[in-house]
C-alpha cells in the first residue's frame, strides 16, 4: 500500500511540475547559467584562529568576490580581504622539475639549479628541515645537500629490473596508490635518514602493450603480475641522507609477501613497516630499528577474509606528547578507532557503532577528545562526531537528515558544515562543538528555484531477496512521470568491493534533467558489499566476485519493473569493474538486463593483477571454482540483448586482452554485439576521443532505449 501511495503522490507531483518553468535545451546541454535556480555558496577560505573564519561570497552574478571575517563566538561579520589569513611563514623553499633537471625555488623565485644531467630526476622530495632533496634517477636513489650542492648516490644497482625508491607497477597501482606517482621512499622526521623499498622485477612476467603510431608501431613491455603470478621481490632499506650508512630490514626478500607504506615514529627511533602475507589475511606491523634492521612485532591483525594495506597514511595516527597512537581497523566488521600505547599494546577501543568511512578530523590531546566523520547514522550520509579517548560520550554533532562536509576550527570549538540531501540544495552553517547552529551562512537554492520544473530524485531502500539488507538506490524519475506507463531505464554502476556510489547529497546535473525530459529512469544502485553494511557486508565478496553484486542488482531490477520500468529496455553502464559487472549483467543476468555499455572491462579474473584480484579471490590454484564462476566467458551462451564493448588499446591497468578475449568468445558463439577501440587510450582517454566515446554511448541510449534518433544539440 505504501508503494502504491508513493507512486500516486509522485504522479500528482508531476502534474504540479508541469505547471512550472521548464529548463531550456541550452541550459541543460550547453552550460547556459541559471542564476535564479542554483546560486554559488560562500566558500570557506580558512580559520584565522579558533574563533575567526574567513569566507568569500560571489556577487553581481558571480563576477565579483567579497571577503568576510566571521567571529564565531559573537557572530559579528566584518568586511575583510583575501589576505586576512596571510601570516609570517618565513622562507618558503620548494623544488621544481624542469627540462629533466631540478631547481631550487625560494620565496617563489629560482635560487639555483640543483642538477644538470641528461637523465630525468623523478619525484624530488624535500627533507622536513628543507636542507636536503631526494629523488630517483634511472631507478637509483639520490640526495643533494642544498647548502653545498653536493650530490650523493645512495644506491648503485638500479636498472630496468632493480628499482630503488621507485615502485614496480603493482605496488604503484594497488599498494602505494596512484598519488604516490611511483615514489617508494620516505624521509625520517629528523631529516637524517630515508626509508625506501628496493624492488626486483626479474621474475615478474612481461606483458606487451602495443602502440599504433609510426610506420612500425612500438611495444611497451610492462612487468605486470596477473593473479597467481610471481610478484616483485622487495627489500626495505634505511639509508643515511648522505649514503654513509645503509641498513636492510630483517625480512627475507624471497618470501611471498607484501610491504605497505612505512611509518616513521615521531622521534625517528623506529620505522613501523606494514608486512602482509600473499593471502592478504594477516597484517603484521613491525617496529624496525634503523641502526641495525632488527624487527619486533608492534601490531598484528588477522581476518577470515582479507585485511587492507594502508596506502593513505590513515591507519596510524601518532598522538602528541607521547600519548601513544590511534589505529583504525575494520576487524570487528565496522570501521573503528583504537587507542594504543606507544609500544603498540592496545589500551582501549575508542569508537563504537556501525561506523564506516571513518576519518579523524582533529584530535584534542588536552581534553582527550577526537573529532571524526563517519557514515554511521545512515550509510548514504556523512556526519561529524566527537568521542573521548576512553570511548565515552560519543556524540553526533551534525544535524538533520543530510550529508555533511565539515571544516573544523583549529581547536575544534566550532565547525562550518556544507550540508544537503538528494532533494535539498547545499547550505552552509556555522556550528559549535555542542552541535548548536550559530548561524546560517548560505543557501544555494536560488530565488526562483521553486518556479522550475525539475525531475524528482530520491534515495530508496529495497530489501534484498534474502531479507538481510536494505539495498540503497538513487533514482531520478522522468519528467511528468505517469505510473500507468512503462519507461526505459539507464543504470550507472561501478560495483567493486567497498566502492558504493549511492550518496544522499545534492547532485544537480543539467544533463540528468535532460535525460529525465527524454523519459529515462536514471538509477545508481549499490549491493550488500558496496560499503553500506561495513566489512561484514563487503566480506560477502570473498572468493566469489560478481556473485552477490548481480543477485542484489537483479532484486533491484525486479523492483524497478514493478514501479514503471519497461522490462524490454533496461540498460546498464560501467567502466573498469563497472564494465565487468555490465558484461556479467548482459550474460549471466540477461533475463533482467537488456542493453549494456561496458568500458575498460575485466572479463576474467585470471587476467587482472595479483594484489587486487587475490585480495578477494585468493589465487587461481586455491580457488578455481570462484575464478570459473566469475568469468564472463562462462555465460556467453546466455547472452542476448545488445552489449557495446569499448576499450583503450594501451590500457596498462585492465589490458585490452580482456575485451579481446570476450569479443572472440562472442564471435565464436555467433552473437551480435558492438565493439569500439580507442587507439593509444589508457584506462580512460581525453580530448576528441572522450567526446567521441560520449557521443557513441549517447547514440546507443537513444537508439536502443529511447527508440528515436539522437538530436544534434546533444552532440559534443
Amino acid at each position: 500500500m505504501k508503494k502504491i501511495l508513493s507512486i500516486a503522490l509522485l504522479f500528482l507531483a508531476s502534474i504540479c511540475v508541469a505547471q512550472k518553468k521548464n529548463l531550456t535545451d541550452n541550459q541543460m546541454l550547453k552550460g547556459e547559467k541559471i542564476p535564479t535556480l542554483i546560486q554559488t555558496l560562500p566558500q570557506v577560505i580558512g580559520w584565522l584562529d579558533d574563533e575567526q573564519v574567513l569566507i568569500s561570497k560571489k556577487e553581481n552574478g558571480d563576477t565579483a568576490t567579497s571577503y568576510i571575517l566571521i567571529n564565531a563566538k559573537t557572530g559579528k561579520q566584518t568586511p575583510s580581504s583575501k589576505n586576512a589569513l596571510q601570516k609570517e611563514v618565513g622562507e618558503t623553499v620548494t623544488v621544481q622539475s624542469r627540462n629533466n633537471d631540478l631547481f631550487l625555488i625560494v620565496n617563489g623565485k629560482e635560487e639555483k639549479q640543483l642538477t644538470k644531467s641528461p637523465e630525468a630526476e623523478i619525484n624530488p622530495t624535500l627533507s622536513p628541515d628543507k636542507k636536503w632533496v631526494a629523488f630517483t634517477r634511472k631507478n637509483d636513489l639520490y640526495t643533494i645537500e642544498i647548502s653545498s650542492g653536493k650530490e650523493f648516490r645512495l644506491t648503485k644497482d638500479g636498472s630496468d629490473l632493480i628499482l630503488n625508491g621507485y615502485a614496480s607497477w603493482v605496488y604503484f597501482e594497488e599498494i602505494l596508490g596512484r598519488p604516490s606517482r611511483y615514489k617508494s621512499y620516505w624521509w625520517s622526521p629528523d631529516s637524517k635518514s630515508i626509508c625506501f623499498m628496493r624492488m626486483d622485477d626479474t621474475n615478474v612476467p612481461l606483458f606487451p602493450i602495443v602502440g599504433e603510431t609510426g610506420q612500425h608501431g612500438y611495444v611497451e613491455n610492462t612487468r605486470y603480475p596477473k593473479s597467481g603470478d610471481v610478484n616483485p621481490s622487495v627489500k626495505v632499506g634505511i639509508t643515511s641522507a648522505d649514503g654513509s650508512s645503509m641498513t636492510w630490514a630483517d625480512f627475507n626478500e624471497k618470501n611471498d609477501q607484501y610491504f605497505g607504506m612505512p611509518y616513521w615514529t615521531p622521534d625517528a627511533s623506529n620505522v613501523l613497516v606494514q608486512w602482509m602475507n600473499r593471502g592478504q589475511d594477516s597484517l603484521i606491523i613491525y617496529a624496525v630499528n634503523p641502526a641495525n634492521g632488527s624487527k619486533k612485532e608492534f601490531y598484528k591483525e588477522v581476518q577470515k577474509t582479507w585485511v587492507e594495506l594502508d596506502d593513505m597514511g590513515s591507519r596510524i595516527i601518532f598522538l602528541a606528547s607521547n600519548k601513544g597512537l590511534i589505529i583504525k581497523s575494520d576487524k570487528d566488521g565496522w570501521d573503528q578507532l583504537y587507542l594504543h600505547n606507544a609500544d603498540g599494546s592496545l589500551k582501549n577501543q575508542i569508537t563504537n557503532g556501525n561506523n564506516w568511512s571513518t576519518n579523524i578530523q582533529w584530535i584534542d590531546t588536552i581534553k582527550n577528545v577526537i573529532y571524526f566523520t563517519s557514515r554511521q547514522q545512515n550509510s548514504t550520509r556523512t556526519d561529524l562526531y566527537k568521542v573521548d579517548f576512553d570511548g565515552r560520550n560519543q556524540t553526533r554533532l551534525t544535524f538533520g537528515e543530510y550529508t555533511h562536509s565539515v571544516d573544523l576550527s583549529p581547536k575544534g570549538t566550532y565547525f562550518i558544515t556544507r550540508y544537503s540531501n538528494a532533494e535539498t540544495p547545499d547550505r552552509l552553517a556555522l556550528v559549535n562543538n555542542k552541535g548548536k547552529i550559530i548561524a546560517e551562512l548560505g543557501n544555494s537554492m536560488g530565488s526562483a528555484f521553486n518556479d522550475y520544473a525539475l525531475a524528482k530524485t530520491e534515495i530508496i531502500r529495497i530489501p534484498s531477496e534474502d531479507g538481510l539488507f536494505q539495498l540503497p538506490i538513487r533514482i531520478t524519475w522522468p519528467m511528468n512521470f505517469d505510473p500507468s506507463k512503462k519507461y526505459p531505464v539507464m543504470i550507472n554502476i561501478y560495483g567493486g568491493p567497498n566502492a558504493g556510489t549511492v550518496r544522499d547529497g545534492w547532485q544537480f546535473s543539467p544533463l540528468t534533467q535532460w535525460w529525465a525530459k527524454e523519459g529515462l529512469i536514471q538509477v545508481a544502485m549499490d549491493h550488500r558489499a558496496s560499503g553500506h553494511f561495513g566489512k561484514n557486508g563487503v566480506n560477502y565478496m570473498h572468493r566469489n566476485l560478481g556473485n552477490w553484486e548481480l543477485k542484489d542488482w537483479i532484486t533491484i531490477v525486479k523492483w524497478l519493473r514493478k514501479n514503471g520500468a519497461d522490462s524490454t529496455r533496461v540498460g546498464i553502464a560501467g567502466f573498469s569493474y563497472g564494465g565487468y559487472m555490465t558484461s556479467l549483467a548482459l550474460t549471466k543476468g540477461a533475463g533482467y538486463f537488456t542493453h549494456g555499455l561496458a568500458g575498460g572491462s575485466v572479463t576474467d579474473w585470471h587476467l587482472y593483477d595479483s594484489h587486487y584480484t587475490e585480495r578477494y579471490m585468493d589465487t587461481p590454484k586455491e580457488n578455481p571454482q570462484g575464478y570459473a564462476a566469475g568469468s564472463i566467458m562462462a555465460y556467453v551462451d546466455n547472452y542476448k540483448g545488445l552489449l557495446r564493448i569499448y576499450h583503450g588499446t594501451m590500457d596498462d591497468n585492465v589490458h585490452l586482452q580482456n575485451s579481446l578475449q570476450l569479443v572472440r568468445k562472442l564471435q565464436d558463439a555467433k552473437k551480435h554485439f558492438e565493439f569500439m577501440v580507442y587507439p593509444g587510450g589508457r584506462h580512460g582517454w581525453s580530448g576528441n576521443q572522450s567526446s567521441h566515446s560520449t557521443n557513441e554511448n549517447n547514440m546507443f541510449i537513444y537508439k536502443n532505449l529511447l527508440n528515436k534518433e539522437m538530436p544534434a544539440i546533444i552532440v559534443r
